[in-house]
C-alpha cells in the first residue's frame, strides 16, 4: 500500500513509516487484542470445525472454547505458539483429548468492575458562568450522549477499556453540518444529536505518537477490514481493507489502497478522545484487567480439568478378573452370579472417588489469587459463602469490598476525564460550526457520580442538615445529595 500524504504537512507524516505501523497493527497487535477479547467472552465453536481434533472419546464434548488456548497439550491435544489461533493450533495425534473444564472467572469480574463504574446514571453539570449558556451546554451534551446510547455508550467504553486496557472514542458528524459549514442559529441540542461518538476496537487503532511527547498524538489511524455485502470470486463474503488517517488539520480515507476521500478538519485537532483504563506511564495503552488475569485463569482451568479427569476415572467402580473365562463380556448387575472351575480365580475391585484435599485447596487458593489480582472479591457477585457473619453492617460491607471500591475510585478519575474530554470535543465542534459559541473556560464540566454502595437516605439527610448548620454552602450540599440542577440554579440565584 502506498499513501499520498502531501495533505498532511503539520506535522509531516512519512508514508513508509505509516505503512509499517499499519502492517504491524494487522499482525502483532491484532493477535494480542483478539486474544484478550476471546478470553473475556470465552466463545464456543462446534467441534466439527476442528475436524479430527475432537474425537469420539468418552470425555470429549462437541464444542471447544476460547480459553482452551491456555491449557496444556496433555489435556486439549493441541500445541500452540504465540501466533496460534484460539480455536486451533498444532494437533498432537499421540495425545487423546481429555475432559476439559472451563470456569470463566474473568468475565464476571470484568462485569462487576463495569457495573461499579457505570451501573447507575451519572449527572453532568456545566461550569459556565452564564446560566442561560450553562443550560444550553448541558442540553447539548445530553443530546449528544443520548443520541449515541447514553449510559450504554459509557458501559461500552468501560468494557472495551477493561478488556484492552484503553478505549478510543471518535467524533463524527451526520447531516448537513458534517463538513463544518457555518450553522449559526441552529438549535444546539438538535445539532449535537447528529454527532456520532464511535468507540474504536483496539485492533483497529494505529496511533502515531509525537517523537517529543509520548502523551501527544500527531495522527490517528484506523485500519480494518469492512464487509461489502457481496461475494468475492471464490463465493465467500467480500471485504475491503479500509485505512482512515485523521490529523489535526486534514483527513484521508483509503479503500484497498486507493484514496477515496480527503478533506480539511475544521476542529484544528484530532477528533479522538483516548481513555486509559488505569494509568500506565510512558505507554499509550493502559492496564488491561484481562491481561493480568490470564495466567491465573489458565492455572484454574488446568486444575479444574485435572480434577474432572480424576473424578471421571475414579467415580466408577472397576473390576479386574483373573481366571474367569469371557470376563469382559459378563455384565455387572445386581443378582448376577458368576461361576468358574478355576480355584485360582479372583475378582479385584478398584476405583471410586477417594477425594483429594490438596487439589481442592489449590483450586481455592487459585481463586483467592484472582481476587487479589482483580481486586474483585466473590462477594461482589453475591457469593457470600462463609462470610455472612462479616456483613452485618454497611461499614463491614464497605471494608469487605474496599479493594474494589478503591480501584473504582481510581477509574473514576480516568473515565471521568474521558467523559469531560468527550463533552469538551462536542462543544468545540459546535463552536467551530457556529452553532453554539463558547470559550474554552465555558466547556468545563463537573461529573456527579452516584454512590458505589446503597446508602441510607435518612442518614444522608441528617448529615446534610448538620453540614448546613455548620455553614456549608447550600448548593454544594444539594449537589452531594444528587440534586445537581437545583444546586446550579441556587448558586446563580445567590
Amino acid at each position: 500500500m502506498r499513501f499520498d500524504l502531501s495533505i498532511f504537512d503539520r506535522p509531516p507524516l512519512d508514508a513508509d513509516f505509516l505503512a509499517r505501523m499499519v502492517a504491524d497493527a494487522a499482525t502483532e497487535s491484532a493477535v494480542r487484542f483478539e486474544r484478550l477479547m476471546a478470553y473475556y467472552r470465552n466463545d464456543q465453536r462446534a467441534g466439527a470445525a476442528l475436524g479430527s481434533a475432537v474425537d469420539a472419546s468418552e470425555s470429549s464434548r462437541p464444542y471447544v472454547q476460547a480459553q482452551e488456548f491456555g491449557l496444556p497439550p496433555r489435556i486439549t491435544g493441541f500445541r500452540h505458539d504465540r501466533y496460534g489461533a484460539i480455536f486451533g493450533g498444532e494437533r498432537i495425534d499421540a495425545v487423546r483429548r481429555k475432559e476439559v473444564v472451563i470456569e470463566n472467572d474473568i468475565a464476571w469480574r470484568i462485569d462487576a468492575m463495569v457495573h461499579f463504574l457505570f451501573g447507575q446514571e451519572i449527572r453532568i453539570q456545566s461550569m459556565a458562568a452564564d446560566l442561560e449558556l450553562r443550560q444550553k451546554i448541558e442540553d447539548a451534551i445530553k443530546a449528544a450522549l443520548e443520541a449515541n446510547g447514553g449510559m450504554l455508550l459509557l458501559q461500552e467504553m468501560a468494557l472495551l477499556g477493561h478488556v484492552y486496557g484503553f478505549v478510543d472514542v471518535l467524533l463524527r458528524v451526520n447531516g448537513p453540518d458534517a463538513g463544518g459549514r457555518n450553522a449559526a442559529g441552529a438549535d444546539p441540542a438538535r445539532a449535537a444529536s447528529r454527532i456520532v461518538l464511535e468507540t474504536i476496537e483496539a485492533d483497529r487503532a494505529v496511533p502515531i505518537l509525537s517523537p517529543d511527547d509520548c502523551q501527544a498524538t500527531d495522527y490517528y489511524v484506523q485500519h480494518f477490514r469492512q464487509g461489502r455485502n457481496s461475494l468475492d470470486g471464490l463465493g465467500s463474503p467480500a471485504a475491503a481493507a479500509v485505512t482512515e488517517i485523521l490529523g489535526p488539520h486534514a483527513w484521508q480515507r483509503y479503500i484497498d489502497g486507493e484514496l477515496v476521500g480527503q478533506g480539511d478538519n475544521p476542529l484544528g485537532r484530532i477528533p479522538v478522545v483516548h481513555v486509559q483504563n488505569m494509568a500506565q506511564p510512558f505507554c499509550y495503552e493502559g492496564v488491561s484487567e484481562v491481561d493480568r488475569l490470564i495466567p491465573t485463569q489458565d492455572e484454574l482451568n488446568t486444575r479444574l480439568s485435572d480434577r474432572a479427569n480424576r473424578i471421571s476415572f475414579q467415580s466408577f467402580r472397576m473390576y479386574l478378573g483373573r481366571g474367569i473365562e469371557n470376563f469382559e463380556d459378563r455384565p455387572v448387575a445386581p443378582g448376577r452370579m458368576w461361576s468358574t472351575d478355576n480355584p485360582d480365580a479372583s475378582i479385584q475391585e478398584f476405583g471410586g472417588d477417594s477425594g483429594s484435599p490438596s487439589e481442592d485447596l489449590h483450586i481455592a487458593q487459585t481463586r483467592e489469587a484472582m481476587d487479589k489480582i482483580s481486586a474483585v472479591p466473590s462477594v461482589a457477585a453475591g457469593l457470600i459463602g462463609g462470610r455472612i457473619g462479616n456483613l452485618t453492617s454497611a461499614a463491614a460491607l464497605r471494608v469487605t469490598l474496599m479493594p474494589l471500591l478503591a480501584k473504582t475510585a481510581r477509574k473514576r478519575l480516568t473515565y471521568g476525564r474521558g467523559v469531560e474530554q468527550i463533552a469538551e470535543l462536542v462543544l468545540a465542534w459546535l463552536d467551530a460550526t457556529g452553532v453554539l459559541k463558547t470559550a474554552p473556560a465555558d466547556r468545563r464540566i463537573r461529573i456527579h457520580w452516584p454512590p458505589m454502595l446503597p446508602e441510607d437516605q435518612a442518614s444522608k439527610l441528617n448529615e446534610a442538615l448538620l453540614k448546613q448548620q455548620l455553614g456549608v454552602d447550600r448548593g454544594r450540599i444539594l449537589a452531594e445529595l444528587g440534586y445537581a440542577d437545583a444546586a446550579g440554579e441556587m448558586t446563580n440565584d445567590e
